[in-house]
């Protein structure tokens, strides 16, 4: 999903959520929730786009409605002391799609 269908698609309401995934390296991808699939934000080559920062991602949202945007990390523990048993969710907080100050 490219920028222009993420905007489409939010202007109808039919994006349930925004994910802002962490990755290592200080890398964030966003996911658009929609029609109970996930869908990965692309640039105008098809690659999934990288993001620098929450403030980044909130810049390229900000013509968009105001809509359910989450912060998701893995758990720190798998990464540094081995997987746990059984399965661990990652930690998915809510935030802001606008900047506080």
């Amino acid at each position: 999903m490219n920028l222009l269908d993420l905007s489409t698609h939010a202007q109808a309401g039919r994006i349930a959520a925004l994910d802002l995934i962490s990755l290592e390296g200080g890398i964030y991808v966003l996911e658009a929730l929609l029609d109970g699939r996930r869908h990965s934000l692309r640039d105008a080559g098809g690659r999934v786009w990288h993001l620098r920062s929450v403030e980044h991602a909130r810049d390229l949202l900000k013509e968009l409605p105001e809509l359910p945007f989450f912060l998701v990390q893995q758990s720190a523990y798998d990464e540094m002391c081995g997987l746990a048993e059984g399965r661990r969710e990652p930690l998915r907080v809510p935030i802001g799609m606008r900047s506080l100050w």
